[in-house]
């Protein structure tokens, strides 16, 4: 096993050669930090800081002291000499993960489904308030990759849509709400982690494949830019902190030590100004990484449990004998420190209040090798009223598919059958199944490490009961929740004046598998005989509600139409206020405004290309060639001309609206100028100092298996543990990898996302929207914009808006188009241009229902 600075092979080097793979071309050196923008004060403030640090003391800010080692999931070491403990990684996207007395909320595809910035804001700001006073430092969340490429991918519903504008506003505005509370957002998985198959080839082999690497991405420059990088500019402009690299390889090259994605396009394009951590066992090399722009090692061992890191004493080595220079170490130290203190770290921080390991209340300090004893466990309760906000967003994201006249519900139903294992509760309880971990009782959350405990579950059988029999109401409600009843399922139906039917599917992260589907889905079919859940029902009551459950979206061909079936909601993955969420919208107090944010088709082969199941390489890396390029989900409908049951952005309400006097204005806008010039030389922030300066305290008690940056021997070689130590030179690195001297500057590049004149606003767009039903509602106004291209979509997604409409009201909705919303990405220039080809704009309730249409006005 190498850990030290032997790996530095490129593995580019090696793809070379293995012609016709995919390959990743090498980008060096690793960006420095600039302090551009509003991170120039905390930028500040962290050079003095690093500068007063000793190499060891930086290597502890980059490398996890080691699985189970500390309380949170992933942990630094610390500066035990200035009082700073280490910083504390915690998942998830949707709560705080393996702790209590801490809320469980809506997933974020069910935030996409609300089309509501203000609510992904809310949200991101009560989740970092959470974290804060549990004393998380990073929240591992929220996440853009995977994107959605597979409507099937385990992991979708982590994120936010197939759509890149819409997942990319809505990481935005999480990203600033946990922020502004006080806590570093991480944005990932960066980038093309767009299925759980084979993303780690240990993983694989435990489940019977015989693959020897991680499977490959492969994504072309184009396809990059102008689908699965785009979400993440955004998340850089909103100021991100943290962005954590993926299992997978890109083109051949492992995520966490791809030059290319985080040398070039990231820190170098994106002009990205935090941090990048390594997903949990996504290292692979010591130097390599380090010089690919990899800043810190999560959770720090080469294996989960293991004795053994690439970084720790390893870098420690590496900086000592000249294989990463002591620019790369400082920059990855400022980088770190800068995100500390540009969220405020530094005012509000309190140590972790919990264990990730256990629910009891005093227990080991070190979990992993039972070391130590102490309370663990302090029941801090940081829920606050988030419960309000959680019901508010399961509500306004369910979304009506259909409706024949039978929703809302009036109260004056005589009886209520509630059909369907997902009306209820897990036998086992809400938690009962490992990182949830199962599909036993109604379905609030997917599975895996994105996933949080529920302090409680409102399930819907508990909501509707509660709703139909408050005050003096004497309404019967039957519930059948086993469903292989079905024929109690039938007797019920037939006395029912309404049979609400729940059902539902499921899906997660990949070390878990649940029925055979290995955090992917197997199929898009509902789980555990849903399809004759529904249809006995509807064959014994004329006025049967399909409630779905589900990570996404499922087929509905079979019994959709059916005319016994009079309405359907897709409720998502709502959280733990899932029932009361519900019921809010079955008895009309919220009026649905939801739209889904997928596209829901009549067969899986609708979508293109099938999920990447089968290995295609022999026993090396699996190839996933990404066949259906730019044209995902709804661009793919439009691209084949495949027509949907429910298209993307669709939703229905209980009143209606119409679109009218659209109106578009060329704005004013420099000239679009390629970024030129170059950078400032690197900074460095005092010498490394010698092998002597960085041994064992010896006053440390030092902890089995605990990972340290120090050396035990001021004999490089022995310290390292490296038995090929010496027998390589630096000739062997990447060209210009220790590079220090200023650098050309990309010409897309820029300090916040790429090239400030790629957000320059080029044409103000209007339109009116009118109620014209009789209650007061909310629409979404979506605007899409055709680029013109032969090789270009039909259409694409640029902007949108929740707003609330009265009754006969009608409100002018305004919104903008920038340089890069009518943009394509150019390979040759490696810039943005706007084409000569002809570009029209539309607007509308759906990516299918557009009244209104313009062209643009020729933009430069």
């Amino acid at each position: 096993m190498k850990f030290g600075w032997l790996e530095v092979a490129l593995t580019a080097a090696s793809v070379a050669n293995a012609n016709p793979l995919a390959y990743s071309p090498p980008h060096y050196p690793s960006p420095w930090m600039t302090g551009a923008g509003d991170w120039a004060e905390a930028y500040q403030r962290a050079v003095d800081f690093v500068s007063g640090l000793t190499l060891a003391e930086k290597v502890n800010l980059t490398t996890g002291a080691g699985w189970m080692q500390e309380r949170c999931v992933g942990e630094t070491g610390g500066i035990p000499r200035l009082g700073m403990w280490g910083m504390c990684m915690q998942d998830s996207p949707l709560g705080v993960r393996d702790s209590d007395y801490a809320s469980a909320f809506s997933a974020g595809v069910n935030v996409a489904a609300t089309w509501d910035k203000r609510l992904a804001y809310q949200r991101g700001q009560a989740m970092g308030e959470e974290h804060r006073d549990k004393g998380v430092d990073v929240q591992l969340g929220p996440v853009a990759g995977p994107l959605g490429t597979y409507p099937d991918g385990g992991r979708n519903w982590e994120g936010f849509s197939p759509d890149p504008v819409l997942t990319g506003v809505m990481m935005a505005e999480t990203i600033k709400g946990i922020q502004d509370s006080g806590v570093i957002a991480c944005a990932k998985h960066f980038i093309g982690n767009e299925a759980e198959h084979f993303r780690q080839a240990g993983e694989a082999q435990g489940y019977g494949f015989n693959i020897s690497q991680s499977v490959s991405s492969n994504i072309d420059d184009k396809l990059m830019h102008e689908l699965y990088l785009w979400p993440f500019v955004d998340a850089v402009r909103a100021g991100v902190g943290s962005v954590m690299c993926s299992y997978n390889q890109i083109n051949n090259s492992y995520g966490c030590q791809n030059s290319h994605t985080l040398n070039k396009l990231l820190k170098g394009e994106l002009g990205f100004q935090g941090f990048v951590m390594s997903d949990w066992g996504a290292h692979h090399s010591g130097v390599s990484a380090a010089l690919a722009g990899l800043d810190m090692s999560m959770p720090g061992d080469v294996v989960l449990g293991s004795p053994y890191s690439y970084w720790g004493t390893n870098l420690t080595v590496s900086v000592l004998n000249g294989t990463v220079p002591e620019w790369r170490i400082d920059d990855m130290a400022v980088r770190i420190m800068s995100a500390y203190y540009k969220v405020g770290r530094d005012r509000v921080r309190t140590r972790p209040n919990f264990s990730s390991w256990t629910r009891d209340e005093y227990s080991y300090d070190h979990f992993m090798f039972k070391d130590g004893w102490e309370k663990v466990n302090e029941r801090v309760d940081v829920q606050r009223d988030h419960a309000a906000g959680i019901r508010k967003i399961g509500a306004d994201s369910t979304v009506l598919l259909k409706n024949n006249g039978a929703l809302p519900l009036t109260h004056n139903e005589r009886f209520i059958a509630v059909l369907g294992e997902d009306a209820g509760s897990n036998p086992h309880g809400a938690n009962g199944c490992d990182d949830r971990g199962c599909d036993d009782g109604t379905l609030a959350m997917g599975w895996g490490s994105g996933t949080a405990n529920f302090p409680y579950l409102v399930t819907p059988e508990q909501a509707i009961q509660a709703e139909a029999l408050s005050g003096d109401r004497n309404t019967n409600v039957f519930a059948v929740t086993d469903n292989w009843a079905l024929d109690k399922v039938a007797a019920t139906a037939a006395q029912a004046d309404v049979a609400i039917v729940f059902v539902n599917s499921d899906s997660g992260e990949g070390y878990i598998n649940v029925d055979g589907n290995e955090g992917d889905r197997k199929n898009m079919t509902l789980w555990k005989n849903g399809e004759e859940l529904i249809k006995t029902a509807a064959k014994s009551c004329n006025n049967t509600i399909v409630v779905i459950h589900s990570t996404g979206s499922v087929l509905v061909s079979d019994w959709y139409d059916n005319d016994n079936i009079t309405a359907i909601l897709w409720a998502g993955i709502p959280g733990q206020e899932s029932g009361n969420s519900l019921v809010d919208v079955l008895y009309g107090r919220v009026n649905p405004g939801a739209k889904s944010p997928f596209t829901w088709g009549k067969t899986r082969k609708d979508y293109g290309a099938p999920l990447f199941a089968v290995p295609n390489n022999g026993a090396d890396a699996p190839q996933d060639n990404f066949e259906d390029g730019l044209f995902i989900d709804y661009r793919r409908f439009d691209k084949d001309n495949t027509e949907p049951i429910y298209e993307f952005g669709y939703g229905l309400s209980y009143t209606t609206f119409a679109f009218s006097d659209l109106k578009v204005t060329p704005l004013s806008a420099p000239k679009y100028h390629p970024t030129t010039g170059k950078t400032k030389k690197a900074p460095e922030l005092g010498e490394p100092g010698d092998a002597s300066d960085n041994l064992y305290p010896d006053d440390i008690r030092v902890v089995r298996q605990y990972l340290y940056p120090y050396l035990n021997s001021t004999d490089l070689r022995a310290s390292s543990g490296d038995p090929e130590y010496g027998m390589h030179s630096k000739k062997y690195l990447p060209k210009g990898s220790s590079d220090g001297s200023a650098q050309k500057l990309l010409p897309a590049s820029g300090p916040s996302g790429g090239n400030p004149g790629l957000f320059e606003d080029l044409y103000q767009v209007t339109a009116t929207i009118t109620n014209t039903g009789s209650v007061a509602g909310d629409e979404v106004p979506q605007l899409y914009v055709s680029l013109g291209g032969k090789d270009d979509p039909v259409k694409v997604l640029r902007q949108f808006d929740r707003v609330t409409v009265a009754p006969g009201e009608s409100v002018q909705w305004t919104t903008t188009l920038n340089r890069r919303d009518v943009s394509n990405w150019d390979v040759a220039s490696q810039n943005w241009v706007v084409s000569n080809a002809q570009k029209k704009v539309y607007v509308g309730n759906s990516s299918r229902k557009l009244p209104l249409s313009a062209d643009l006005p020729k933009a430069h």
